[in-house]
């Protein structure tokens, strides 16, 4: 049934309630815009439902099994020790429906309007939003689209009930004996090492010549060395899946590595090589909105596209696909709209990923710094060298900073290690402000912490280290 169709006025829309669309909306209205946001699946997008949130409440659940058996060292054994996989989903689904309905309280309290459905454009100040039953058409003044993105299906693994993306990983009804992972990036190596440390036999194919492409060899190597050290994890690059045989009770997968062709049986394969933006089917073409070869929408500084009242931010536009670069995009694009001065700056954004251990970069490598012609000091201190690392029984990794030759200045930092992904926020807040490496070291930090590694590199950095030999 469609219901009479007289249009309605809106101000400001934002497309999409993912952790984009969401901050969107909520900047917008604090800055007096009145703000809708149209959302056709659930509240906090890909990110709180499918993404980043249940992942980690796996990936932290994973841990504890792991340290319950393998405490030994420290004098800890348990005998015994079972995981009721049902109740790790139930609490895993209980932090998501926290976050989510946090989400929602957020929308209402700062006046934002929740129009449920899947909108499609007609013209750059029309557009309707649709859901089974009904139609309705809304007129607008500016659009911020954060549509996000859907994971790549590949040719030979059609989705079905044993070949899975990363939300099918994240809800499977039992731990598997056997799992294959195709895709090395961060989204297959994180699941895959959660996997890994419930028991499960992982197996990852990844085409490049190592896995985490995205950071640098000398920190992905030590979470290779990790994997090979759990005795469970088998990797194999420059590996390519060729096609999977399935069955009701498992699947066969098929694949190449270095000319030659091999298979592996397993109880799911777990396909993780990339995402497509959503950027088909609501009408964009209608509206003229320019888009890459990709699919990806083309955005000044400002987020802002070629029709000057719409805006794209997250997964839809260059870039990785980070939630906390959406949401920064957000309040870009948001301020742009209340004509604030605000556009991008990229530097300081961190990447992340949650392996054993943890890997965490912002700003410039050695490399790329080498590749801008920047004459840069490289200068790194050790987790092992750490009191509250050694007494974690975590010594793997270390930090290390990025700084201009010529006065200190940090431009980039590198960790691998415990805890690394809290311990970047401190290097990419020196980026962001401009601070030297002297700047970091002559800042008191709290002993005896992690944090302190940050420090001592730091003190590397100015050439007057105290607790390593120069």
């Amino acid at each position: 049934m469609v219901v009479g169709d007289f249009a309605i006025e809106l101000d400001t829309v934002v497309v999409g309630a993912g952790p984009g669309g969401y901050v969107a909306a909520i900047r917008a209205a604090q800055l007096g815009q009145k703000v809708a946001i149209v959302e056709k699946e659930n509240l906090g997008g890909v990110c709180l439902n499918v993404g980043c949130i249940p992942s980690k409440a796996l990936i932290a659940a994973g841990h504890r099994y792991e340290t319950a058996l393998h405490s030994s060292e420290i004098g800890i054994s348990a005998e015994n020790v079972t995981v009721d996989f049902s109740k790790v989903q139930a609490w895993k689904d209980s932090v998501v429906k926290k976050l989510t309905g946090g989400v929602e309280g957020l929308l209402k309290g700062n006046k934002v309007e929740i129009i449920k459905g899947e909108a499609y454009f007609n013209d750059a100040h029309t557009m309707r939003v649709m859901t089974e039953d009904s139609a309705q058409t809304y007129t607008f003044k500016n659009v911020i689209l954060a549509t996000g993105s859907t994971p790549i299906e590949i040719p030979g693994f059609k989705w079905s009930k044993r070949v899975i993306n990363s939300t099918g990983a994240l809800s499977l009804p039992e731990i598997p004996k056997k799992i294959v992972v195709i895709g090395g990036g961060y989204i297959g190596m994180e699941l895959g090492t959660a996997y890994a440390n419930f028991g499960t036999e992982v197996t990852i194919l990844e085409a490049g010549k190592e896995i985490l492409a995205g950071f640098e060899s000398s920190m992905s190597s030590i979470v290779k060395r990790g994997l090979k050290k759990k005795g469970n994890v088998e990797i194999y690059t420059e590996a390519f899946g060729k096609e999977v045989t399935e069955t009701e009770d498992g699947v066969t997968v098929h694949f190449e590595t270095k000319g030659e062709l091999k298979s592996v049986d397993a109880d799911y394969v777990l396909v993780t090589v990339g995402r497509f933006p959503n950027t088909k089917e609501i009408g964009l073409e209608a509206v003229g909105i320019e888009l890459t070869e990709r699919g990806l929408v083309k955005v000044d500084k400002q987020c802002r596209t070629n029709i000057e009242n719409f805006y794209a931010i997250g997964d839809i536009i260059d870039g990785p696909p980070l939630a906390h670069k959406a949401s920064y995009e957000a309040k870009i694009a948001a301020d742009a709209i209340s004509g604030e001065p605000s556009e991008i700056d990229y530097l300081a954004i961190p990447a992340v990923c949650f392996t054993d251990p943890e890997l965490a970069t912002v700003g410039y490598t050695k490399k790329q710094a080498d590749e801008e012609n920047l004459e840069v000091v490289v200068s790194k201190f050790p987790f092992g060298a750490n009191g509250r690392a050694l007494s974690l029984n975590a010594t793997e990794g270390f930090v290390q900073l990025v700084t201009l030759k010529e006065d200190g200045l940090l431009i980039g930092a590198q960790v691998v290690g415990a805890n690394a992904s809290d311990i970047i926020s401190e290097p990419g807040l020196a980026i962001e402000a401009g601070m030297t490496a002297e700047d970091i070291a002559e800042t008191i930090h709290a002993h005896p912490t992690l944090g302190e590694i940050s420090m001592e590199a730091a003190e590397v950095a100015a050439g007057h280290p105290i607790h390593i030999l120069k």
